[in-house]
């Protein structure tokens, strides 16, 4: 029987009285021993960003300038430097019975309305633990996919500081987990010198990878794919640090890949539902300019992931960009496009079934990781065991394995002898 309280407000700290969650009903399936020897990570989630987030990690005078909540028309809003991101929503569906909220878009529920482990980094590991999951690599919500919403800020300290601190943050997250828990940091993309600055700090602090913006030419940057953005990817590769392309990493890849895709006639939810899965296949646009501008080429040792974008696309991709290159009269790449795809890339999936029982072998079992994308609308849960079960059951115990552990962990250095 769950025991629940009404959950309470205490300033602007959201915070809830105690609770008895319900675990998933591991009970309605078996679990596998081969799973269970299996130590699953999970290659996008989110953290819904607590409200002090920024202030307690801020420099003195910058509390009220950096993202915090504040009380604007009656409403409780993120405000940076004097201006609103956005309300203050949980990006969770996940529900304090430990059931998942069905019909509600992402962000429609409010921080004392969902699971703690929404946003508490000691209720995530809980929660994996429930569900089975070892390591999980979590990305942001209110910077945007690719902290692109701290462009509205005119003051550049202010963008600057708002990426560090979140990363002060993140990093002492993954200290105080153990590096179960790896968030990829932010950087500054918007100020190359202040990036490299930026990425040096972090890989001190031992984070793992970082996300980028897929498309600096909205606001008046050279496109990824000139030179002016070289010592950037040579650092990386330098580093070892992986670079991550989320779907919806910029706002145009928002709104040509999601908000503008559905046709007007449709109701909201079936725009929601177009718009979704165009956001998916997004990332076929930033994957083939990468590979097509020549940027793997110059950088055989940079590492690209395509984040919450599936992989059910890529064979098509590859055969697309294949066949137009052995068509070109004057190739525009030494190697095929699929190659570098293969050396340098990886996808993630979480619902797809067809394209890990079918296309593997022409994605490459290297190339693909798992992801839940827990809290968001449409993440795995609560049944991720259940649901690896169903996909890899019949699969090779070597392809389990590179695709649910070893390809995460060696990009992202997972020491599995700890877990």
């Amino acid at each position: 029987m769950v025991r629940r309280r009404t959950p309470r407000k205490k300033g602007n700290d959201m915070t809830t009285d105690v609770r008895s969650d319900n675990p998933p009903d591991a009970a309605a399936y078996a679990i596998p021993d081969w799973l269970r020897e299996l130590r699953v990570i999970d290659s996008d989630a989110h953290f819904s960003e607590p409200s002090d987030l920024w202030t307690r990690h801020a420099p003195e005078g910058y509390k009220d300038r950096l993202p915090h909540v504040a009380v604007v028309n009656g409403t409780e809003q993120w405000v940076i430097d004097g201006i609103v991101l956005r309300d203050l929503q949980a990006s969770s569906v996940l529900l304090p019975d430990g059931s998942k909220a069905s019909g509600v878009r992402t962000f429609a529920l409010m921080p004392d309305q969902v699971h703690r482990a929404s946003y508490d980094w000691r209720a995530r590991l809980e929660l994996l633990d429930r569900l089975g999951i070892w390591a999980q690599v979590l990305y942001p919500n209110l910077a945007g996919f690719g902290s692109q919403k701290f462009l509205s800020v005119k003051d550049p300290l202010v963008r600057l500081l708002s990426a560090t601190v979140y990363n002060d943050a993140m990093a002492e997250i993954q200290q105080s987990s153990e590096n179960r828990l790896l968030p990829m940091a932010l950087l500054p993309w918007w100020d190359i010198d202040a990036s490299i600055v930026e990425l040096r700090r972090i890989v001190k602090m031992g984070m793992r990878g970082i996300m980028m913006c897929s498309d600096p030419q909205d606001v008046g940057l050279p496109d990824l794919g000139e030179s002016v953005w070289d010592p950037l990817w040579n650092e990386c590769c330098e580093l070892d640090v992986p670079v991550s392309f989320h779907i919806g990493a910029s706002d145009s890849s928002m709104k040509t890949s999601g908000d503008d895709a559905p046709w007007p006639s449709l109701t909201q939810l079936k725009k929601s539902m177009v718009a979704g899965m165009m956001l998916f296949m997004g990332n076929a646009r930033v994957i083939a300019n990468l590979i097509i501008a020549g940027v793997l080429e110059r950088f055989p040792a940079l590492k690209i992931v395509s984040v919450e974008s599936g992989i059910g696309w890529i064979p098509f991709m590859l055969e697309s960009m294949d066949y137009s290159f052995a068509d070109s009269a004057q190739p525009v790449l030494p190697m095929k496009p699929s190659e570098y795809f293969r050396r340098q890339v990886y996808g993630c999936f979480w619902f797809e079934k067809v394209a890990v029982e079918r296309m593997l072998d022409l994605i490459g079992v290297n190339n693909v990781m798992f992801e839940t994308d827990i809290p968001h609308s449409v993440c795995l849960y609560p049944d991720v065991q259940k649901h690896i079960v169903e996909t890899f059951g019949n699969a090779d115990p070597e392809v389990r394995r590179l695709l649910l552990q070893d390809n995460a962990a060696k990009l992202y250095r997972v020491d599995l002898s700890k877990a």
